[in-house]
């Protein structure tokens, strides 16, 4: 199980989750809520650092925000700012998965001197959803079943058993032998969805776009996606790489969304 920790910050208090030993590294999701039992890609880093999980305003017991602005990702770097302040941390490293890894580049570009290093697995630097090989883009065959599994998914009411159900299906369709998903996630991790944060995040990525400030990147930064990547493709992370000056790129070649569990 992980340690919850309660920190209080400028920006308001945010819960925390801790686990294992080394040099401190960041990790979190922009929509994402943590708890106890963790989180799959986290522990990858365990072994090897101290990992803090973070949910962000408005995600498990962390401050609710007081306006909708704040839940952007500008915003939200600044948050990750005031944490590692908080927790007297001089630097860091910071690993994302998914919108984790959007966040973490904004992260790098606004506070280059708190990072050592970053790790960017199935991200991208601009709104992925305009190729047709995205999930998310009207043209792709899945896009109408993902769109209705994420919207049952933020229904208030569901049980735990629906929700799972629900959540299995959604995971499925991100994966590159989705007969294995129980192979994959075979460990007693539960999270959730912050509504809030999902909603506005699917309004604040038409307009998402560092691309031209990736040049400014002089992190330390390594770049992974599944060659398969259904959710954000594989040329959005060749376009991290190439618009980095300091990044190195790992394609999985039998993944999809999740490389880290796919090719383990």
């Amino acid at each position: 199980m992980w340690k919850q920790q309660l920190i209080y910050t400028e920006r308001g208090t945010f819960e925390l989750f801790t686990k294992g030993h080394g040099e401190p590294l960041c990790v979190t999701h922009l929509y994402s809520q943590f708890n106890e039992t963790g989180d799959y890609f986290a522990d990858s880093f365990t072994s090897l650092h101290k990992v803090i999980l973070i949910n962000l305003k408005e995600a498990g017991n962390s401050v609710t925000a007081c306006k909708e602005e704040e839940l952007s990702m500008e915003e939200t770097a600044e948050d990750l700012e005031a944490i590692r302040e908080a927790l007297n941390i001089s630097s860091w490293h910071f690993a994302g998965h998914s919108t984790g890894g959007m966040l973490g580049l904004m992260y790098a570009i606004n506070y280059p001197q708190s990072l050592q290093s970053l790790v960017v697995v199935g991200a991208a630097a601009s709104d992925y959803t305009k190729t047709k090989d995205c999930i998310y883009h009207p043209h792709h065959p899945q896009f109408a079943y993902m769109q209705q599994l994420i919207e049952d998914l933020k229904l208030p009411h569901l049980t735990k058993k629906e929700r799972r159900t629900l959540s299995i299906k959604r995971t499925k369709l991100s994966l590159y032998h989705p007969e294995q998903y129980e192979t994959y996630f075979s460990k007693p991790i539960h999270k959730t969805m912050a509504a809030s944060r999902m909603n506005y995040f699917s309004k604040e990525f038409r307009s998402f776009d560092l691309r031209k400030q990736l040049a400014s990147v002089t992190t330390k930064t390594l770049i992974i996606c599944g060659k398969h990547d259904v959710q954000c493709p594989i040329a959005s992370s060749l376009q991290i790489h190439q618009g980095s000056r300091n990044s190195s790129f790992i394609p999985f070649e039998h993944s999809n969304h999740y490389p880290f569990l796919e090719e383990k």
